[in-house]
């Protein structure tokens, strides 16, 4: 059996994911922010939550927004691991099942991840699934609603997924 699974949020875990963020600020500062609106936050189609199977704790989060079809069938990647979780490859195996959902289930063409240059637990993350480094984009996000940031742009293909070396199972 496997030390985590992926599962949707729900209106009960709102006050388990407010304190994971609250707990973990000085890991994701200054890449990213805790929610302002966490109702908001657990309503979005495409969040999975990483659990740990022993005791269901949520160890991090991942998203999959903006996805677009038609000729595009391409989304965005974001996530965030918690306190005091991180570290232990939790996230590393639940993005391998998050690009199954994606790839699969979803059956996008590409999925994207933006991410700032001096991040490099994140760079690793996403270097280790597979994805490759396309470019650099200038003062792309405003992060936390606060500053303009440079990021790079990484991004998987199905078609570098369904090579059988990225695949964890």
């Amino acid at each position: 059996m496997s030390a985590i699974y992926l599962r949707k949020p729900q209106l009960s875990d709102l006050t388990e994911i407010k304190h994971a963020y609250q707990n973990s600020i000085h890991l994701h500062r200054p890449w990213t922010y805790p929610p302002t609106d966490f109702e908001h936050y657990l309503a979005q189609e495409h969040r999975y939550f990483v659990c740990l199977t022993e005791n269901h704790a949520i160890v991090g989060t991942f998203n999959i927004s903006n996805i677009v079809r038609g000729y595009f069938h391409s989304a965005y990647l974001g996530y965030e691991a918690f306190y005091p979780y991180a570290g232990y490859g939790y996230m590393r195996y639940g993005l391998q099942l998050v690009l199954k959902e994606v790839f699969q289930t979803l059956n996008l063409h590409r999925l994207e991840a933006n991410i700032q240059p001096d991040n490099l637990p994140s760079i690793r993350l996403v270097a280790h699934a597979g994805f490759v480094k396309e470019g650099f984009s200038r003062q792309y996000l405003r992060v936390g609603g606060k500053e303009w940031k440079d990021h790079e742009r990484w991004a998987i293909l199905n078609s570098d997924w369904t090579d059988k070396k990225y695949q964890a199972f």
